[in-house]
């Protein structure tokens, strides 16, 4: 077994520091510090750094540092803390995002309450009060991968694809739910909408979520939830995450 964190190139230009061989909270949690700490220490000729669900990756100009260089500085900040017992004193961002389960707005809602052993109400009761985290920003521009939801929610994928889901759909698989940026083709189920919009390319912050921010996903009634389609975040509110 390969012991974690591990430093591993990826490329010509890259490193990629892993801190699990699988999906895990606190080493998501521990490797979000750590990117969080890298960028603040500036490293001269490192031009990238990007976190993934269980690692970090760090891209830099060969003509600026050496990769023995890089090495010496990434292991040295890794040593300097326990990352996954490291708190961060800052109370993360939480983010409320009305939704509409079932029906046309999430087909397969009864599938997944099906598969997790409950009813369709408190399939969404559930999923309404439950705070995900933003494990990652991937696939399309700032879609985000959400979680860890509790075990029963550990439901497989699909064999086979959604040909389609909208922009805005909440989809669920693996304890993880992910809201699509864009209409796409999906393996995972399709359980609710919303009308957030995750990525506004005008803005000086063209993503609306970052890695660390928490999300919660109320359930609205269809006439709410349509009259909040022309807010400029869907009816998306912002604010500072209580302890709870």
């Amino acid at each position: 077994m390969v012991e974690m964190p591990q430093i591993a190139p990826i490329g010509t230009e890259g490193y990629l520091v892993r801190f699990a061989d699988r999906l895990d909270d606190a080493a998501n949690k521990a490797l979000q510090g750590y990117a969080e700490a890298l960028e603040a220490e500036a490293v001269e000729g490192v031009v990238e750094i990007s976190t993934a669900l269980a690692s970090v990756f760090v891209r830099f100009d060969v003509l600026r540092i050496t990769r023995a260089d890089l090495v010496a500085k990434l292991q040295t900040l890794l040593s300097s803390r326990d990352w996954k017992t490291e708190t961060n004193k800052a109370k993360p961002r939480l983010w409320r995002v009305p939704t509409l389960y079932g029906g046309a707005a999430g087909p397969q809602l009864g599938e997944v309450a099906k598969l997790v052993g409950v009813s369709e109400e408190a399939a969404v009761r559930e999923l309404s009060e439950v705070r995900v985290r933003v494990l990652a920003i991937g696939f399309a521009p700032g879609q985000p991968y959400l979680g860890m939801l509790p075990e029963r929610w550990d439901v497989p994928r699909q064999t086979e694809l959604s040909p389609r889901v909208p922009q805005g759909a909440l989809v669920l698989a693996v304890r993880q739910l992910n809201l699509f940026a864009n209409e796409t083709p999906t393996g995972w189920r399709h359980i609710a909408t919303t009308h957030m919009k995750l990525f506004r390319p005008k803005e000086p912050q063209p993503f609306a979520l970052r890695p660390g921010d928490e999300v919660l996903f109320p359930a609205v009634s269809e006439h709410d939830w349509a009259m909040l389609e022309t807010e400029p975040m869907g009816g998306a509110k912002l604010e500072e995450a209580s302890d709870a």
